[in-house]
């Protein structure tokens, strides 16, 4: 995953990075980091992201000849609101 694709699928399900971080069960600043090209991700970390917007309902695109993307396969009402605390 690029940290493109990241804002992008944060984009198509309407999450800030609190949402994402919390519902990975990462910090915030791992994935303002990741986002904003200072750090890469741990494997671990990275599989837990791709599967958390997976599972929301996001398609990652590999780099093919327009390039690497996301798009939104369904929308899943419940996916797509934060977590009540």
């Amino acid at each position: 995953m690029l940290p493109e694709q990241c804002r992008a699928a944060r984009g198509f399900l309407d999450w800030t990075q609190d949402c994402l971080a919390e519902r990975a069960g990462v910090s915030r600043s791992t994935i303002r980091s990741f986002e904003g090209q200072r750090r890469g991700l741990h494997r671990a970390t990275e599989e837990q992201l791709v599967r958390v917007l997976e599972d929301a309902g996001i398609c990652f695109l590999s780099d093919g000849r327009h390039g690497p993307g996301v798009r939104l396969r369904r929308l899943r009402t419940n996916a797509t609101k934060p977590a009540q605390a």
